[in-house]
């Protein structure tokens, strides 16, 4: 089996029940192993086995139930997508002033002018194409719902609209059926052609409110340029479209430019404002040798660099493929949501029947008149698209704005999960520290000049970033041949140079090997661990040659950092492979309470069980692969931007520039999107429930009060922007 989770554009969905038929039509597709449906973002994200499932059949199956999904893969599937949302909006725009303009002579001549001559004829003229020209959508897809064996929001629309149409149309033409009953022939053509208008418009509303949910998408988007020039072989100048590069292309970056893919500087040097991609504002100097990241804007200088990432592979497609997975992902309280919106519309029929038959049995002489209505009224005003919208619409604000500062955020589960964390463990090397260890001091037990060269070979072959400071630090020197070599997880490394074993590693290396510490050596080896340094012991198998004392510097935004999670009554841990004394003096700096030393990779993970255990909500930080089984343990887990690929795959989070001061931004944000996700469905579900009895005439009998079917419309149109519009609201929170 070869599992592949993508997402693909749905097109063609009008509430949040059609994102629940459209999922569960794909849940039952060949080869499908799941699917999650997001009517915010008209999205369907589907895992499916590649060897089994047609994309052709999914295709297939949605353009039979009134959907399409579009399943191109080229360059242009966003602009594709973009254009066919930019059409609908047009012809939604078109559709409403058209149904608007046509209700207006209905809706004075029903309200002001009812017994003018011809009055009932006037407004069927107007009424029929308001219903079946501009409204005609409501009745088609209601129709392939049927055939579904289904219903939707359409379906409410087309059974309200459709029934008073109907009862008018009757009433219009056999208006003696009721005088002979001693009734008067009522008609409802304004209420129908109101509810669609104002239905039309309330769409158009949420639309273009939903097209603001997505601007940060389209606004990473926009960081790439189109063109780019390329330096040929000879020297000439070319420009050329994105989509032509290569690898090892050599690029061109003139001051003012954007940088079109990821590179490698080989020549110029310039300051590069990286803040669209990492949220940090002072702009990052570039030289030779220096990395440079789509999207980025190069400031002063020209430079010139070999494209190592194009396409799909650069940082910034990256990050806008984890931005669009996160904003299409559910979360939890979704899955709710969406069983509610499943059964939510055979509710409201079952409801609206029911009421008919009440005002029948207990209505009197106008009890089918006003019962018809009255059921009208409860199908117009009951709509699940507020409850449809009200989690989606916020997650996508909330990973949008996310991503503008800089924090990468995976699905929605992490991003609702994120606010309830009481616990923070932090790896050192690379998290709170800067990950650039230096050696700050080396001792000797004999002359260095005979064994450094020896130390220098043994700790290129390492790949721990202790070893590559010792390696600096004997730049000069030449390196020789090693017979043997083998990492020691945990401890450090074994080699056998010229017939000769030795050892780098860390004190509890030597002491397993039973090679002898002098005192001079320990004596320096202590004072260095009282200087929170990590101290590295190089030795033969009689006895230990070399002390070096290797120094990380705590991150300037560290202390900050971790005084704000404290302060917001989060518990700091900090776990790390280094020795007691170097931990206890950075937990020191750091003031915090609780830490770890000598922890192995597998420890970590143990750790963060044993805290899950005692009924903790674990966030684990950490940059590195041996942080990466932690991170998959944790029920949050945030890595940071400069650590290894393993770890930000593993993550649920990212802090692009690794800074610990966003991982108290991303709390926040999380605790603003649940709470604004609670309002909306709080508001939702009581529209609903107010909604729905008033609209019945539960107030009838009290104080005559009957729920106009216009007002019902206007107020149903108006739920979903709301919550829409609540949800934008989160843009501008601090």
């Amino acid at each position: 089996m070869e599992a592949i989770t993508k997402n693909f554009p749905v097109t063609g969905m009008t509430c949040a029940s059609c994102a629940v038929s459209v999922e569960s039509m794909l849940k039952h597709q060949k080869g499908v192993i799941d699917a999650a449906v997001n009517y915010a973002n008209a999205s369907a994200k589907i895992e499916y086995d590649s060897n089994v499932a047609s994309l052709e059949d999914f295709k297939k199956a949605m353009q039979a139930i009134g959907y399409d999904m579009i399943i191109e893969e080229d360059g242009n599937v966003n602009e594709l997508v973009e254009t066919q949302q930019k059409n609908h909006y047009e012809e939604l725009k078109k559709k409403t002033i058209g149904a608007s303009l046509l209700t207006l002579p209905v809706f004075i001549i029903g309200m002001f002018f009812m017994d003018m001559p011809y009055g009932n004829e006037i407004m069927w003229f107007f009424a029929t194409p308001v219903l079946f020209w501009y409204g005609k959508d409501f009745f088609i897809n209601a129709w392939r719902q049927l055939k579904h064996r289904s219903a939707n929001m359409d379906t409410l629309v087309a059974l309200s609209t459709g029934i008073a149409y109907v009862f008018s149309v009757f009433n219009t033409l056999f208006a003696d059926f009721w005088h002979q009953r001693g009734l008067h022939a009522h008609v409802y053509f304004e209420a129908a052609t109101v509810v669609i208008a104002f239905i039309l418009l309330g769409k158009l509303l949420e639309e273009k409110a939903k097209g603001n949910t997505a601007s940060a998408i389209k606004k990473l988007m926009g960081l790439q340029p189109k063109t780019v020039t390329v330096v040929k072989d000879n020297g000439e100048f070319v420009e050329a479209p994105i989509e032509s590069i290569v690898l090892d292309d050599l690029i061109l970056v003139k001051p003012g430019e954007k940088i079109a893919v990821d590179g490698e500087v080989v020549s110029g040097s310039s300051f590069v404002d990286e803040s669209m991609i990492s949220g940090e504002p002072v702009p990052v100097e570039k030289g030779i040798g220096t990395t440079v990241f789509a999207g980025t804007l190069n400031q002063k200088g020209s430079l010139q660099f070999r494209a190592r990432k194009v396409g799909g592979d650069t940082l910034l497609a990256h990050i806008i493929k984890m931005v669009q997975n996160a904003q299409g992902s559910k979360a939890p309280v979704q899955k709710l949501v969406d069983k509610i919106a499943g059964i939510f519309v055979p509710i409201v029929v079952g409801i609206s029947i029911l009421t008919l038959i009440v005002w029948l049995i207990f209505g009197g002489e106008n009890g089918f008149t006003q019962g018809l209505m009255a059921m009208v009224t409860v199908l117009v005003i009951a709509c699940p698209c507020a409850l449809g919208l009200a989690t989606p619409t916020a997650i996508m604000v909330g990973v949008g704005k996310g991503a503008e500062q800089g924090i990468l955020i995976k699905d929605a589960e992490s991003l609702e999960l994120a606010q309830k964390v009481d616990t923070i463990i932090l790896d050192k090397t690379g998290t709170i520290t800067e990950g650039k260890p230096k050696v700050t001091a080396t001792k000797w037990l004999h002359d260095k000049a005979a064994k450094a060269a020896v130390l220098k070979t043994i700790e290129k072959q390492s790949e721990h970033p202790l070893a590559q400071a010792v390696v600096e630090e004997y730049a000069l020197l030449d390196t020789i041949g090693l017979d043997h070599f083998e990492s020691i997880t945990g401890f450090g490394v074994k080699a056998t140079a010229g017939g000769e074993t030795y050892f780098v590693g860390n004190q509890k290396l030597m002491e397993n090997e039973k090679i002898r510490i002098s005192e001079e050596l320990q004596r320096f080896a202590d004072e260095y661990y009282q200087n929170a340094a990590t101290v590295l012991f190089f030795g033969s198998t009689q006895e230990v040659l070399a002390v070096i004392a290797v120094q990380d510097a705590i991150k300037p935004t560290s202390l900050k950092a971790i005084e704000d999670l404290q302060r917001d009554g989060i518990e700091v841990i900090m776990l790390t492979g280094d020795n007691q004394a170097t931990a206890e003096a950075v937990s020191k700096q750091l003031n915090i309470k609780r830490y770890k030393a000598g922890v192995l990779p597998q420890d970590k993970s143990d750790f963060v069980k044993q805290l899950q255990h005692e009924g903790r909500v674990v966030a684990m930080v950490g940059d590195g692969i041996n942080d990466s089984a932690a991170l998959a343990q944790a029920n949050v887990s945030i890595a940071m931007g400069k650590g290894s690929d393993i770890a930000m795959d593993v993550a649920h989070m990212t802090i692009i520039s690794s800074d610990l001061k966003k991982i108290p931004v991303a709390i926040h944000l999380s605790k603003q999107t649940v709470k604004t996700i609670k309002q909306n469905l709080f508001w939702a579900f009581i529209y609903n429930v107010i909604g729905i009895p008033i609209a019945a005439g539960v107030l009838f009998p009290i104080n005559g009060f009957l729920l106009n079917p216009m007002i019902a419309g206007a107020a149903m149109a108006m739920s979903s922007v709301s919550v829409v519009s609540n949800s934008l609201l989160l843009k501008f929170k601090k």
